[in-house]
C-alpha cells in the first residue's frame, strides 16, 4: 500500500518537473544550489530506504523541507 503511495507522489512530482520545464521563460538553464542537490539526495534515500517506514519518511520529510527552503530563499532574494 505504501508503496503504492510513493509511486503516486513520484508520478506527480514528474508531472510538476515537466510543467516547469516547459513553463520557463529563460532558455539559459539555472546551475542547482547545494541546498537544492541535499533535497534530491534526501528523497532518493528516502525511497531507496522506504521498507523502513520510519527513515524513509523522515528522509523524504527532511527532503521536502528543505526544498521549500530553499525555494523561500530564492523568492527572497528577488
Amino acid at each position: 500500500m505504501s508503496k503504492t503511495y510513493i509511486l503516486i507522489s513520484i508520478i506527480v512530482l514528474a508531472i510538476l518537473a515537466i510543467f516547469v520545464f516547459y513553463m520557463r521563460k529563460s532558455n539559459k538553464p539555472k546551475p542547482l544550489t547545494n541546498l537544492t542537490k541535499l533535497a534530491f539526495l534526501l528523497i532518493f534515500l528516502g525511497i531507496i530506504f522506504g521498507d523502513s517506514r520510519y527513515i524513509g519518511y523522515s528522509l523524504m520529510g527532511a527532503g521536502v523541507l528543505i526544498a521549500v527552503i530553499d525555494i523561500i530563499k530564492k523568492f527572497k532574494k528577488k
